[in-house]
């Protein structure tokens, strides 16, 4: 799809100059920014959706083994953050 934007004159000139460094479009460039910085901002939503799901499917985590070593994992892991 084509689209028409706006960019400031400075950010056209290092987009253009990626691109040649690249050996890629213009459009490439932005295409791969674009689908990153989505990418970047849907994540948490994402994780969030995709936990809901496994919990819907298969339930809270009882209290077996290894979903006691999942949940001392996970505090692990955001406590290191």
């Amino acid at each position: 799809m084509k689209i028409a934007i706006s960019l400031p004159d400075e950010l056209f000139h290092e987009i253009d100059a990626c691109a040649r460094e690249l050996k890629t479009s213009r459009s490439r460039v932005l295409a791969r920014a674009a689908r990153a910085f989505v990418e970047q901002h849907q994540q948490p939503a994402a994780a969030t959706a995709a936990w809901n799901r496994v919990i819907a499917r298969a339930g809270q985590p009882g209290e077996d083994p290894a979903a006691r070593a999942l949940r001392r994992r996970s505090k692990a892991v955001i406590r290191a953050r």
